[in-house]
């Protein structure tokens, strides 16, 4: 199966969020979308749940030599987290990466700036918090980014996705308290794969759905 795009998989996910909310299991729901991608899921979701929409930066920190490869991720200012695994199979350690992870670092915080515009950061203490992304394969930004929102206190913690590895759903159940996955196919080597329309969305786009438009 394919979805149109990202808003036609977001309503189909948030259809299925919102009988978790009917049956009080999203009780004061907040919505944390992964940009640039998993904003335009994350609308949808809101508009259903009737839930703020915010954005959770995460930068992946790519191999020197593959920048697509992600060996590890980070969030906010909190410390990075790599696969040690990656690490070993490329020969690479920590200290290799430190430039990568500055320049990341760097815009990361650019993209807060940009996004927020002088709002601060939502208040997570006690709320269900409902972490979104148009897809995951590896899991190494999604994991990052709910350690982030862990460590912040809330009270209770949703991944919601179109589509993920199978993989990557096993271990990632394992940090949150429900995974919520329309799709899990066996054979999986990209989240664009299973979209019409994958386009890259843009700063403005991003701007444009947290303002409502």
């Amino acid at each position: 199966m394919q979805f149109r795009d990202r808003a036609a998989a977001g309503r189909e996910l948030a259809e299925q969020l919102r009988i978790r909310q009917d049956k009080d299991l999203l009780p004061h729901p907040v919505v944390l979308a992964l940009p640039r991608g998993g904003v335009a899921v994350a609308q949808e979701i809101s508009r259903v749940l009737q839930a703020p929409l915010d954005v959770l930066v995460v930068r992946k920190i790519g191999a020197p030599f593959h920048e697509e490869f992600g060996v590890g991720a980070l969030a906010g200012d909190d410390p990075p987290l790599f696969d040690e695994q990656s690490l070993f199979r490329l020969g690479l350690t920590e200290a290799d990466l430190a430039p990568v992870v500055e320049r990341e670092r760097e815009e990361l915080r650019r993209r807060e700036e940009r996004y927020r515009q002088g709002r601060p950061a939502p208040e997570l203490r006690g709320r269900t918090v409902v972490v979104v992304d148009d897809g995951v394969a590896t899991g190494s930004t999604a994991r990052v980014a709910l350690r982030a929102v862990r460590g912040r206190q809330p009270g209770r913690l949703v991944l919601a996705v179109p589509v993920c590895a199978p993989e990557a759903a096993e271990a990632l159940s394992r940090e949150v308290d429900e995974l919520v996955c329309l799709y899990q196919p066996r054979l999986f080597s990209a989240v664009g794969e299973w979209y019409e329309d994958f386009r890259q969305l843009t700063d403005a786009d991003v701007l444009a759905a947290l303002r409502g438009d």
